[in-house]
């Protein structure tokens, strides 16, 4: 597995996400849903770990599988904190939007950073702003992994 950690941010942010693992169930097309509990919120994601893991506490990484548009799928946030929920089939990630040099966009989710996929160049001025982004939870993934 590779990491979606961006070089520039690993020695910044290099702090995996533990997860409770409450539940996970085989939807259509095979696909394996876990419903997560984490110390900044509750949701159900996309599983890429072992089918028959049992309920319990993982590390794990996150991936976002889906292009980030400014004013579609993310949007700025005001007097924010990290948070993560449900919003019908969709995942509200909550963070700090974080734009390296060479313009790659990365979610700081409490500590934990995300590598996005920009469909757009982000306006000038959004990064270190607190943003929103809406995500279907098909397309955001669980990497499970041993410290």
């Amino acid at each position: 597995m590779t990491s979606n950690i961006h070089p520039s941010m690993r020695m910044l942010h290099d702090r995996p996400v533990l997860v409770e693992v409450e539940e996970i169930t085989r939807l259509p097309a095979s696909l394996l849903l876990a419903q997560v509990n984490t110390a900044i919120g509750r949701t159900a994601v996309r599983w890429c770990g072992d089918p028959a893991a049992e309920v319990g506490e993982y590390h794990a990484e996150w991936t976002v599988d889906e292009d980030i548009c400014w004013g579609w799928n993310a949007k700025p946030v005001v007097g924010a904190r990290p948070e993560i929920r449900s919003v019908g089939h969709c995942v509200v990630l909550q963070g700090r939007l974080i734009l390296a040099e060479d313009g790659a966009g990365m979610l700081d989710l409490d500590g934990t950073v995300i590598l996005l996929d920009l469909a757009d160049p982000l306006p000038d001025g959004v990064g270190g702003t607190w943003v929103e982004l809406c995500v279907e939870r098909e397309n955001i993934a669980l990497y499970p992994y041993k410290l």
